[in-house]
């Protein structure tokens, strides 16, 4: 909503001087004002510029919220009011019937009367005195007895000192500070003219008095009644000084100087003060009030916040209201004499002609005076016989008037004010009102702008539309006044048309001011707005660089006959404004455009300026190529890189646009050739970029000219591509052989290639290097370089190659090296070895270097080379060396007897254990029971194990049979078949435990469907066990029937008539030794439990249900 007044751009202004008057009448269409997103102006559109077009008007809201609003209080008054004050929300009633009636605004419901001691036909009320906490009441009478009441208290206690008390001056800091029950020191005038310092406490015994002390400190010269008295402490950081005023009916005493505050209870504060106007000449104590004079009050408004040297507006220090009018100022607390004057810039006005509604003051004689004034932060109070008038103290003009809705014979007795809640309050003899204040200062920006004060009505601008007609008003003053930035400012800020405001600064001349005001509207403009953007920010582009250029010709032109310290340090200040206008707003620039512009006026620095911070590192560098600023050229492009990398703070990685990098590659042939060190650092420090693609850039260094003594930064980069990268492609490792064969020009100098060929990367999957070996050899040879050759041929597996050709070059070193490389063929490396040999021997005929071949290898001895000699050669050359190899076989012989007779002892020794080991026996007691079945053990066959186990022999190989692996359990079936079908036919009893009967037959080995189809066999168990052994399959052990298997090995030590005849004893005993050995080598029990920590705790098909829970 509206609230305020606003103006119309459009509209007809007095002519400033004649400037504005030549402006024509433009009808402004397309290019209004747009406000950025944080101004407050913003949606207001065209209706602010409708309410612009005719002047002010006042809000439906104005007009219907009122400043002052009179509110009757809803309370009977028992009896006439006397007298009334209000302080800290607590109101104290006296009334005619002698009776105090005290009411808490916060607890209204909660009413307090007390009656005074004095019949009213005794004493008469006159006055009541409430401080500003709202505890302390004094009541003064006409017949001079004065009475006191504390907060709480029940009953009055009088008063020692018999006056009519006038007013009273609290001592509000005191009193405000602490809940105590002292008033502390307070000043009293009465109706004689005299001065009394005072201090009650509350506090005090009971049959003491309330005073602590009440003395007379002056006397006024006219002995007139006082009207009003007031004091404060000055400084407000250090209460050393004191300043009273004191009102006569005519007169207007002040009293500065220091006062005597030794402590908070030490009291007589004010005697030093008004001891140093006692001497005093009485006309230097008062000023004396002009006009026929009948009456006055004192008033003060204290500031919200002090300052240290005075109340400063729009706090009025001080007031005095009497009968011609308003006598007003400002208090100063600077003097320090006496005699000096603390009522700064007084002014005396009349009281308003109330026949007219709105008529000024002054304009007529008056009518009637009030009979109460109070003061508010802005307007005077002033309370008539029947009505209530404010008036602004600005302006003196009248704001507010309305009648008192009084009762007939009602008589209005007075206004007071409750200056710590800052309410205001009227009454009558039976009537109470509260004028309620709301908002004071709405419409003093009204008033201070009509005053020419357009900076102080903008602080009491409380709307956007207030403001934007503040803001114009103070813009027009600016620009009338020749401050044309200022006013470009304030344009800017308000609602102004943008064509009338721009036109005013062209037709004055004003770019500088048309270059802030298109800033500033520029910093308001919605990022919405993105055509009137771009249009604001092209067209300043344009005025900075003409700002620019006309600074460079002034300079130029005045370099000569004057000091242009100052136009170049404008210059510079310009440029680096137009730098941060780029930074700022190149959103909103479009590039063509603004090369193009910048192109126009020639401004070099700031075209390569814009295109970097734009990020178009392209046009720059093509700039700096053209020029051949090589150094220049790298520096932007190591720049562009390092400006735009970001970091994925997930990964803790750093990401680099890849389109940046296109600049490396493109650029990279030119640089290289021109600067060919700094291009690679370059490269170096940027490890996103990929080595292939600057494989043409590398080229161009293959054939250029270079100094001998420089390295080549081509062979620099690949280096640290491979080496320190870790790049497995294989184009880049051809490449640096490349350039190790063909750039390097002295064959000779193997030494970089032949380092690289040794420490290059190996594929860790092949184990051979990235590079193309047939690729590296055929450059090799074709560049003649053998020492390389030889490696690669070594590289290959190619040994005797390698060996052959560093032979053929004569470098014996080399092919010693290569020969010694197969480490796994040694028939392969003793031929090389023997190549070497014949080489030294039968081409270059030097046999002691042929001896000392021998002590470089173990592979070959001196029978291996001696074939090589010729038939007649001398042997004193190398008869020692011969002898020496002798002696060596020999001692090789003696070791080797030496290790065959240790190892013959220690046979021996393992049979004699052996041996010894058939004779150990274990005594067993008679009781004995097997481990398993927990039967005699003496019942039948039984096997006894060192750990003291003891198993019946059919229980032992129930147990070992499900630890054994499937090939010792075909084993043991193999066995038995074997044993079974030699032995003895029709055996029926084992170990005394089986007798046989040619009825019954035997317990089959297998089951039914491993029958014997050899009938004489099919009868005795384990027949044909052969034949089955792969159908039975997973079945290996149940085909073992423990009983069968211990009959066959119970079955030694029978006689020679019970075996077969022709069969060999000892064939069977061996197998039966063998069988035993499978079956009893060692203790199931004990071996089980390694063994079973596989097998599950329950068996497939096997039902356990105590694991459950």
């Amino acid at each position: 909503m509206f609230e305020e007044f606003v103006e119309h751009a459009g509209a007809k202004q007095d002519a400033p001087n004649g400037v504005a008057s030549s402006l024509p009448q433009v009808a402004y269409q397309g290019f209004e004002p747009a406000f950025g997103e944080n101004d407050n102006r913003a949606g207001f559109g065209d209706i602010i510029t409708a309410a612009l077009d005719s002047g002010y008007y006042p809000s439906a809201q104005e007009q219907n919220s009122n400043i002052f609003e009179l509110s009757i209080v809803q309370y009977t008054i028992p009896a006439p009011l006397v007298s009334l004050a209000v302080s800290s929300d607590v109101v104290a009633m006296g009334l005619s019937n002698n009776f105090l009636i005290l009411i808490e605004l916060s607890r209204p419901d909660q009413v307090i009367k007390l009656q005074l001691p004095r019949k009213p036909s005794e004493m008469t009320l006159y006055k009541v005195f409430l401080d500003p906490s709202g505890r302390h009441v004094i009541i003064t009478s006409l017949q001079g007895e004065n009475y006191y009441i504390y907060k709480g208290w029940k009953k009055f206690k009088p008063l020692r000192f018999k006056t009519i008390i006038e007013c009273v001056a609290w001592n509000r800091p005191a009193l405000l500070s602490s809940a105590t029950t002292s008033t502390k020191e307070i000043l009293l005038g009465d109706r004689n003219g005299v001065l009394y310092e005072a201090c009650l406490d509350a506090g005090e015994e009971l049959f003491k008095s309330l005073e602590k002390y009440v003395q007379s400190v002056y006397t006024l010269p006219d002995r007139q009644s006082v009207t009003g008295i007031d004091f404060v402490y000055f400084p407000p950081s250090d209460f050393k000084k004191g300043l009273v005023l004191v009102t006569t009916a005519t007169r207007i005493y002040q009293f500065v100087g220091k006062v005597d505050r030794r402590s908070d209870d030490a009291g007589k504060v004010f005697n030093t003060l008004f001891a140093a106007y006692q001497d005093l000449v009485p006309s230097e104590q008062f000023m004396e009030l002009p006009g026929d004079v009948k009456y006055s009050q004192l008033h003060f408004l204290m500031p919200k916040r002090p300052d240290p040297n005075r109340y400063q507006h729009p706090w009025r220090g001080g007031l005095t209201f009497l009968a011609p009018g308003i006598y007003h100022g400002e208090i100063k607390y600077t003097s320090a004499s006496p005699v000096d004057g603390l009522i700064e810039s007084p002014k005396l006005i009349p009281f308003p002609n109330l026949e007219g509604p709105t008529a000024a003051m002054g304009n007529k004689p008056l009518s009637q005076a009030p009979i109460a004034i109070a003061l508010t932060q802005f307007h005077f109070l002033l309370l008539y016989q029947d009505k209530i008038v404010a008036v602004c103290n600005l302006n003196d003009r009248v704001v507010y008037e309305e009648s008192l809705p009084l009762r007939p014979n009602e008589e209005v007795r007075g206004l007071v004010v409750d200056h710590i809640r800052k309410t205001y309050w009227i009454y009558t003899d039976s009537s109470l009102w509260e004028l309620v204040i709301t908002g004071e200062d709405r419409d003093l920006w009204k008033v201070y702008l009509e005053k020419g004060q357009p900076d102080i009505a903008l602080t009491y601008a409380k709307t956007p539309n207030q403001r934007d007609h503040v803001l114009a008003r103070q813009a027009d003053a600016h620009f009338e006044a020749g401050r044309y930035i200022k006013s470009a400012q304030c344009y800017a800020q308000s609602s102004k048309s943008f064509e009338e405001v721009t036109l005013r600064f062209i037709d004055a001349g004003e770019r500088d001011a048309l270059r802030c005001y298109l800033v500033s509207r520029l910093e308001r403009t919605r990022k919405t707005d993105l055509t009137q953007r771009m249009m604001l920010a092209t067209w300043l582009v344009e005025i900075y660089l003409s700002k620019c250029n006309q600074l460079d010709d002034l300079v130029a032109s005045e370099s000569v006959s004057h000091d242009v310290e100052n136009l170049q340090r404008e210059r510079v200040s310009t440029e680096d404004e137009l730098k941060e206008f780029f930074e700022t707003y190149k959103s909103n620039l479009e590039r063509k455009t603004i090369y193009d512009l910048i192109h126009s006026h020639g401004r070099i620095d700031m075209y390569l300026y814009y295109a970097t911070v734009v990020g178009d590192f392209e046009r720059v560098i093509e700039h700096w190529v053209m020029e051949e600023e090589w150094s220049k050229a790298i520096g932007i492009l190591n720049r562009q890189v390092n400006g735009i990398t970001t970091r994925d703070y997930r990964t803790s990685t750093l990401i680099i646009n890849q389109n940046n990098l296109e600049l490396y590659y493109r650029f990279g042939p030119v640089l290289i050739r021109h600067a060919p060190k700094e291009t690679v650092d370059s490269w170096l420090r940027q490890s996103s970029l990929d080595p292939s693609r600057l494989i043409p850039s590398l080229l161009q260094l293959q054939y250029l000219p270079r100094d001998p003594l420089s390295p080549n930064h081509a062979i620099r980069y690949l280096n640290h591509t491979i080496f320190e990268s870790h790049s497995s492609s294989p184009i880049i490792h051809n490449l640096l052989i490349t350039f190790f064969t063909v750039a390097v020009s002295a064959p000779e100098d193997d030494g970089p290639l032949l380092r690289f060929l040794s420490s290059a990367p190996e594929d860790p999957l092949t184990g051979k290097p990235y590079f193309d070996l047939d690729y590296a050899l055929r450059l090799c040879k074709q560049s003649g370089r053998t020492q390389a050759c030889v490696h690669i041929y070594s590289k290959m597996g190619l040994y005797e190659n390698s060996v052959d050709l560093a032979l053929l070059k004569g470098d014996l070193e080399l092919a010693k090296i290569n020969a010694d490389k197969p480490e796994d063929d040694r028939s392969l490396k003793k031929k090389l070895w023997l190549k070497i040999a014949k080489y030294i021997i039968q081409d270059r005929q030097d046999l002691r270097t042929a001896m000392r071949l021998l002590e470089d290898t173990n592979q070959l001895k001196i029978e291996d080379i001696l074939p090589f000699f010729p038939d007649f050669v001398v042997i004193d050359d190398f008869k020692d060396d011969i002898c020496a190899a002798l002696e060596s076989y020999s001692n090789h012989i003696e070791t080797l007897k030496a290790e065959m007779n240790e190892a013959t002892r220690n046979a021996e020794a393992i049979k004699q254990e052996i041996a010894d080991l058939k004779n150990r026996f274990i005594t067993l007691q008679p009781g004995e029971r097997c481990s398993k079945c927990a039967t005699p053990l003496l019942s039948r066959q039984f096997y006894v194990f060192p750990c003291q186990h003891s198993f019946h022999a059919d229980c032992l190989i129930s147990i070992v049979k499900e630890y054994l692996p499937a090939t010792s359990l075909r084993r043991i079936l193999a066995l038995q078949n074997e044993i079974i079908r030699n032995s003895t036919k029709g055996r029926a009893q084992v170990n005394g435990q089986r007798q046989a009967t040619s009825n019954t037959p035997q317990r089959a080995l297998l089951s039914a469907n491993f029958n014997s189809p050899q009938g004489a066999l099919s009868s005795i168990p384990g027949i044909g066990l052969t034949r089955n052994l792969v159908a039975a399959g997973t079945q290996l052990r149940d085909l073992i029937i423990p009983e069968s298997v211990a009959s066959v090995v119970g079955a030694w030590g029978g006689n020679k008539q019970d075996t077969m005849e022709g069969l060999d004893r000892e064939k069977i005993e061996k197998m039966r030794e063998e069988l035993d050995e499978l079956l009893a080598s060692s203790c199931p029990l004990c071996d089980s439990v390694i063994s079973g920590l596989d097998k599950p705790f329950i068996r497939d098909g096997e039902i356990d249900d105590s694991w459950k829970l």
